[in-house]
């Protein structure tokens, strides 16, 4: 029988695993379109289901008020719309058009061509999150979805997909927020160094 320690340093390791160069460069992606969602006031819809729809709550929340809370000069932070936040929507849509289009019928609604859509899946075949990323594709917007297993059908129909081979369903709901993590920490770096360069 492992030790709690190091039951505790293989997961920490598998974690770290699995944060390789292709995945880092789409994060990189990631934050770039992210910043440039902020300057030009567009939205970032983020979804997902179980602890991924949790995941979906922390990131919209941190894109909201986290950016703009700890830039210097404390800018309005961006929009962000976790779609899985409305319960009285999520009910009545899953009751009226099926659980399958909670996501994809908002989407429909309120997105607009320069908005992005991040989605948050395990196994990246959920059929709300695959409705979703086509009605998204369909509106113009740029489609990430951060994912773990093989990817699934997600992989293969987001923009960037930003996939870590994992077989744990913990692990890769822990990437989703720290992939996140990361890209809001080097936005306000990046605006908060711009602004002490121009000060």
């Amino acid at each position: 029988m492992k030790t709690f320690e190091e039951f505790t340093n293989e997961y920490l390791t598998k974690l770290l695993s699995c944060f390789c160069d292709e995945p880092i460069s789409k994060m990189q992606q990631l934050s770039d379109d992210l910043l440039k969602l902020w300057e030009e006031n567009n939205t970032v819809f983020v979804c997902g289901n179980g602890g991924s729809g949790a995941n979906a709550l922390h990131i919209a929340n941190d894109l909201h008020f986290g950016i703009g809370d700890m830039l210097i000069d404390k800018k309005k932070g961006l929009k962000a719309d976790a779609l899985n936040s409305n319960t009285a929507i999520l009910s009545c849509l899953a009751n009226d058009l099926g659980y399958e289009n909670i996501f994809s019928n908002q989407i429909n609604v309120k997105g607009s061509e320069k908005d992005i859509l991040i989605s948050l899946s395990g196994s990246g075949n959920s059929p709300n999150i695959i409705k979703a990323i086509k009605a998204a594709r369909g509106k113009g917007m740029k489609t990430y979805s951060i994912l773990g297993f093989d990817g699934g059908l997600a992989k293969k129909i987001s923009d960037i997909p930003i996939h870590f081979k994992i077989d744990d369903m913990q692990i890769a709901e822990d990437t989703q927020v720290i992939v996140l993590n990361i890209c809001i920490k080097w936005i306000i770096y990046k605006i908060n160094y711009k602004y002490k360069k121009n000060s």
